[in-house]
């Protein structure tokens, strides 16, 4: 294991080693001083006439080959990690089918079947280790029998078709899919009872038995909860919807492990069914939680090279209490990068708010949160104070489905193309609604994210009443071996209705874009529509649409070409008379809390006067 001293350079006499994201920048590997009689050895690896793909997967699984530059511990060492080395390159061939393939070893020109219980090598120079692989023809499905409780079930629907070829991670899948499908069927004590694999030779084909042993239906009988300290065991229970007298279901204990790790209280959850049933017939659930640290704080910051520097700070706390409730207050400041004067600090926008979410609200599907939150901004098309209160409810309808209500009220003192303190009481009604497929929340390669929102709102001041209705649509498609590749698609639209007079909708209910998370390569909301003095007014509908290709170069670095497309018309329905496009390329860097995101972007058609190219840097997937 490499370990990063955490010392600055040259700061202490023990300073090793410095890492960052995992690469070493100068320094010795502590692993390396660790190593007993360390031996230095070279590798050559024949693959024969293997494919490209099958090629890179031997080199990919040969330890040999990927720690060259590492030393072994002796020469015994050597022949342990050579017949290890063996046995993956095995399996890595039955894993293509190729159960006739032949792997041979040699270490210093010896086979290492024939060597002594102690070897000696000539350490004069590395030792040299030889793998010869002769893969063989792939092997395909010949006879399927599922037998036992499995015996009904069609092996075709578990991709065990003849003719096919016989990858062991196919059957070893398609095994636990078996029992997987009965364990949906309501029995819980369903194992795979035997899995047994002949391989024939002659005709190069692989016959499949797959016998499962299943129990009976049964409900669960009672939840258990293990681990829980300042937060309430009751509400653990209530939270997971895991009830006593349910019929068992294996999602069902998934998705209730899933429900409490996103409380974000708990640094594990565990969901443990007894190895037998009670004697009443039911099956008893223990749920096992470790708490993590209740309070946290932290900063962030985010860069853009039209729109400037941003710094954010909160602080916050997940458990107030003790029913997972959160508490945070965050505070943040933008345009940093555009102060002509340092001491001309009334010209950054600044935000600070606080919001409370309360879990489990009335039933375990509901979430009440109520925020308020106090901002300025400060545009090229308007200045604007506001502050808002907002108390809403959502309910998820399903595991993917979810819809919201809420009450909102915003006071806004306004200075714009219309004049200047424009003030609005503005009294809104948001309906919600959110669909959300996606495989993983901060990196998608599959699924869809979608979005309405309704917001009838009435304007106390000048008595107008106007409604807004938003929609998003995002959707990903993966390619290849583990999804390198990913087409990322988004659209967005809005409209306001209700009133004729723009000036009468405040400018910041008012539809821009343009931005990072509009159409890069512009300022933010430099496309809008303007009136005669080439002011902009902002309008009353948008559309806006975004196409990615994530391209994984290595597990950790990746590369985004992008297009983004808009458009913002005064009418309620976009007229398209000044479509924006904006291209670019972003580089990503795959940490464990997300991808960092740099992006580079130019305006395909820039404004007199406008932007020229734009530099976005952040955390996450653009969308």
């Amino acid at each position: 294991m490499s370990v990063a001293s955490p010392l600055l350079p040259g700061t202490g006499p023990d300073a090793a080693a410095f890492e960052l994201f995992g690469i070493r920048l100068f320094g010795e590997d502590e692993a390396d001083r660790d190593i007993i009689d360390p031996l230095d050895y070279s590798i050559t690896l024949d693959t024969g006439d293997a494919d490209r793909a099958l090629r890179k997967s031997l080199e990919r699984t040969s330890l040999l080959l990927a720690e060259e530059d590492d030393p072994v511990s002796g020469d015994l060492g050597l022949v342990i990690k050579a017949r290890d080395d063996r046995d993956r390159l095995i399996a890595t061939l039955y894993e293509n089918a190729r159960y006739g393939g032949i792997v041979s070893v040699t270490i210093d020109g010896r086979d290492i079947d024939s060597l002594p219980p102690n070897p000696t090598f000539d350490r004069s120079r590395p030792v040299p280790v030889s793998i010869t692989i002769q893969p063989g023809v792939p092997f395909t499905l010949g006879e399927i029998r599922l037998e036992g409780a499995a015996a009904g079930l069609d092996p075709t629907e578990f991709d065990l078709v003849p003719g096919e070829e016989a990858g062991s991670h196919k059957i070893l899948r398609a095994a636990e899919q078996v029992a997987e499908r009965l364990r949906e069927e309501g029995r819980p004590l369903t194992e795979v009872a035997r899995r047994e694999v002949v391989a024939n030779h002659e005709i190069k084909t692989v016959d499949v038995t797959i016998a499962v042993q299943a129990g009976p239906v049964a409900p669960l009988g009672p939840v258990t909860v293990k681990g829980a300290r300042a937060v309430d065991p009751g509400f653990v229970q209530y939270y997971s919807r895991l009830r006593a007298g349910q019929t068992y279901s294996p999602e069902q204990l998934r998705k209730a492990a899933e429900r409490l790790r996103e409380l974000s209280v708990f640094s594990s959850v565990t969901i443990n069914e007894a190895e037998e049933l009670d004697g009443d017939g039911s099956l008893p659930i223990g749920i096992v939680v470790s708490e993590g640290k209740h309070r946290y704080f932290g900063i962030g910051a985010s860069y853009s090279s039209v729109d400037g520097g941003g710094i954010e700070g909160y602080w916050g706390h997940r458990n107030l209490f003790g029913q997972a409730e959160s508490l945070r207050i965050e505070g943040s400041v933008r345009g940093l990068g555009e102060l002509e004067n340092v001491s001309d600090v009334s010209s950054l926008d600044y935000t600070a708010g606080i919001t409370f979410i309360k879990p489990g609200a009335f039933v375990p599907s509901g979430t009440l949160e109520a925020s308020i939150r106090g901002s300025t901004l400060e545009t090229d098309f308007y200045d604007a104070a506001t502050v808002t209160g907002k108390v809403a409810y959502s309910y998820e309808l399903t595991d993917v489905d979810t819809v919201s209500a809420g009450v909102s009220l915003a006071y806004d003192s306004i200075d714009d193309a219309f004049g200047d303190d424009n003030e609005y009481l503005t009294f809104g009604v948001p309906i919600g609604y959110i669909r959300d497929t996606r495989d993983n929340r901060l990196n998608a390669t599959e699924g869809h994210y979608g979005t309405v929102t309704l917001t009838p709102s009435y304007d106390f001041f000048g008595q107008t009443f106007f409604t807004s209705l938003e929609g998003s649509i995002s959707a990903y498609l993966g390619f290849g071996e583990e999804d390198r590749f990913v087409l990322a698609g988004r659209l967005n639209a809005g409209t306001i209705v209700g009133t004729d007079d723009l000036s009468a909708i405040p400018a910041t209910r008012r539809f821009f874009a343009g931005g990072g998370g509009s159409v890069r390569g512009y300022s933010f909301q430099e496309i809008t529509p303007r009136n005669a003095a080439d002011e902009g007014t902002g309008g009353r509908s948008y559309i806006t649409a975004n196409l990615e290709a994530r391209i994984g170069i290595t597990d950790a670095i990746g590369i985004v070409p992008f297009l983004d497309i808009g458009t913002v018309a005064d009418n309620t329905v976009p007229d398209f008379n000044d479509i924006k496009m904006g291209a670019g390329v972003g580089l990503r860097y795959m940490t464990p809390f997300g991808p960092l995101r740099l992006d580079v972007a130019v305006p395909l058609d820039p404004y007199d006067g406008g932007s020229r190219y734009a530099i976005y840097a952040g955390i996450g997937q653009s969308f």
